[in-house]
């Protein structure tokens, strides 16, 4: 761990802070996709609280082991949001 070694209780927190955290950023991105017109995170049931749709296994093995990680991606173009333009 970056800071010695914290109690479990600690460790408890950041976890569900990480879990709460991460569902809800990746959330939003499916979010405002599916608001502007991308209804793919929709149909991929990406527009969900369920943390398990977010979480990328990966990454989060990366969170405890390096400090660093990332939640699961989804396809999402800027084409085909409604009145983009593409450009």
């Amino acid at each position: 761990m970056l800071f010695g070694s914290p109690s479990p209780e600690v460790l408890v927190g950041i976890a569900v802070a990480l879990v709460v955290g991460i569902t809800f950023h990746e959330f939003s991105h499916a979010l405002v996709a599916d608001q502007l017109g991308d209804h793919r995170p929709r149909a991929l049931g990406r527009v969900s609280l369920n943390p398990l749709r977010h979480l990328d296994p990966l990454g989060a093995l990366f969170f405890l082991l390096a400090g660093f990680g990332w939640g699961s991606r989804f396809p999402s173009t800027r084409t085909r949001c409604e009145g983009d333009g593409g450009g």
